[in-house]
């Protein structure tokens, strides 16, 4: 499989495995700002549409004032994603 592209946040720069982005989550009838570390970015056809996707682990820095419970392994859609801080950066 060839590779067609990459992956950008809104800002134009590129996410790739390592870097520490910024998404919104929902908890309950709120939505909160959710610090994680990209595992993986991926690509999958959604309903005909070639949709991004990021596999992330949250780092626990977040908005809100009810704390995170779960700190899995989540796959994201990457439309509203910025990164912070490049992986080569560390």
């Amino acid at each position: 499989m060839s590779k067609r592209g990459h992956i950008h946040d809104f800002t134009g720069a590129p996410i790739l495995a390592g870097d520490t982005i910024v998404y919104a989550t929902r908890q309950a009838n709120r939505v909160r700002m959710t610090e994680a570390v990209v595992i993986k970015p991926t690509s999958a056809v959604i309903g005909g549409r070639v949709v991004p996707l990021l596999k992330v682990k949250p780092t626990g820095q977040e908005s809100g004032f009810v704390r995170r419970r779960s700190f899995r392994v989540e796959t994201i859609a990457a439309e509203h994603v910025a990164v912070t801080i490049p992986g080569d950066d560390l």
